[in-house]
């Protein structure tokens, strides 16, 4: 699996720093993905789904730490890419 492209949207907000969607080898899309800055830096979290007792059910995620590991370097890779060219606009 090889992810083929990532778009990132940035927020301006203390927690949500961006929204994410990304395709696999150019056939498969996974939108709703976000960079959170959580107490230990910054992470990915895959889209969710919020269910009746308040709890949120991830609807795609990684099945293994290594792949986690791998899609997590590589958006947020992009993430900082994004942060550089939006400074360079601004």
């Amino acid at each position: 699996m090889t992810i083929t492209e990532i778009r990132v949207t940035l927020r301006n907000d203390n927690k949500l720093k961006a929204f994410v969607s990304i395709t696999l080898d150019n056939c498969f899309v996974i939108r709703g993905l976000k960079i959170i800055q959580g107490n230990k830096g910054l992470f990915v979290a895959m889209p969710s789904r919020k269910k009746a007792d308040g709890t949120f059910q991830d609807l795609a995620h990684p099945i293994n730490a290594t792949t986690r590991a791998v899609m997590e370097e590589e958006i947020l890779e992009r993430y900082h890419l994004e942060l550089e060219n939006d400074a360079l606009v601004q």
